[in-house]
């Protein structure tokens, strides 16, 4: 008895002591988080969504990351986050525990597509059109 309540607290000493948080990390990364409202113009009504956003800069270089809910037709609730770094950007979209990377590959007439494979994702103002092979879904930006 006495040999298990002595091994017990070593043990929880040595995990006390052994979880120390180190506040040295790297010195060159910067991190700002935000979080915004946004007004956007949608048919001339007057909209406000929710973002939240957050830009690092490691050695002078930004990568600014931007999250926001969609909601299909049907009610579902997608989760869409958009990455610009100096080397690429892209769009993450989640579903059903289920995350689709696709990168930027054009922008035109206040459009940008997003595309990988068989996926292809058309954002514009507020609404994100999804479309892979003949299943197509439509997207309107929301607040939660």
């Amino acid at each position: 008895m006495r040999k298990s309540l002595l091994i017990a607290a070593s043990a929880v000493a040595l995990l006390l002591t052994s979880c120390k948080k180190s506040e040295s990390g790297n010195k060159s990364i910067l991190k700002t988080d935000s979080s915004e409202t946004v007004i956007t113009d949608n048919n001339g009504k007057i909209d406000s969504a929710t973002q939240s956003s957050s830009t690092i800069e490691v050695n002078g270089q930004k990568t600014e990351k931007t999250d926001f809910v969609y909601k299909a037709t049907d009610g579902t609730l997608v989760k869409v986050v958009f990455r610009n770094d100096p080397k690429e950007s892209n769009v993450a979209i989640t579903s059903n525990k289920k995350t689709f990377t696709l990168p930027k590959t054009e922008t035109k007439d206040g459009e940008t597509i997003y595309k990988k494979d068989d996926m292809t994702a058309r954002v514009k103002g507020d609404s994100l059109h999804l479309e892979q092979g003949n299943n197509v879904i439509e997207l309107k930006r929301t607040k939660i």
